[in-house]
């Protein structure tokens, strides 16, 4: 990606996004936010797991349907760009935790994703540092999360349901353990791509 800085503060979105916020796309990203407090209240309160999985599944299948229907009306928005990886994100850090306090997953897989975020969190601080923006979601990342979001509803099924505990297990972890590398590799690109706008600033 080679572009001038953007003024901070105003990050560059996508070619043809728009001002639009009363959208579908943006109202389903919103439910999509208020999944995360409601999940983590049915898993960590009452220890609903079946529909704490219901929750989870839902937010993570809807995670496509708000960018293919964004693109098929002509919805696609600043406002969309924002709340669409914000919500992925938020759904991957509450699953987390929540799954790390009930033991569902060890604490060493939680600390590798959790130090990917850091890793972005960095990369996004020295972008706006001088001038940038997020970059665009990389499809390697857009993956991650997909393989990840199908992993945590599997991997809950196996801790909620002994019967299923064998066969759900091997899939959730395979999932898991795809999704955790693709995450890796796609931040690595966004340090990469962060770097070489760095480089083009300082010039």
């Amino acid at each position: 990606m080679s572009r001038r800085p953007a003024r901070a503060g105003h990050p560059r979105a996508s070619a043809g996004a728009g001002d639009q916020v009363l959208t579908l796309p943006n109202l389903i990203s919103f439910v999509r936010l208020l999944g995360v407090p409601l999940f983590l209240y049915l898993l960590l309160v009452p220890r609903a797991d079946v529909a704490a999985i219901v929750v989870l599944a839902v937010g993570g299948t809807t995670d496509w349907v708000d960018g293919w229907i964004a693109r098929r009306l002509g919805q696609v928005s600043r406002l969309g760009e924002l709340l669409d990886p914000l919500a992925d994100r938020l759904y991957i850090l509450a699953t987390l935790l929540a799954f790390t306090a009930r033991e569902v997953v060890p604490w060493q897989f939680t600390v590798a994703l959790l130090a990917r975020e850091l890793l972005l969190v960095g990369s996004l601080a020295v972008l706006r540092r001088h001038g940038y923006g997020p970059p665009p979601v990389h499809y390697v990342g857009k993956t991650a999360t997909f393989l990840l979001l199908a992993a945590f509803p599997i991997l809950l099924l196996a801790a909620a349901v002994p019967a299923a505990a064998t066969a759900a297990g091997a899939i959730g972890w395979g999932l898991a353990w795809w999704g955790l590398v693709l995450y890796w590799v796609a931040g690595g690109m966004y340090v990469v791509q962060a770097s070489r706008l760095v480089r083009e600033a300082r010039r």
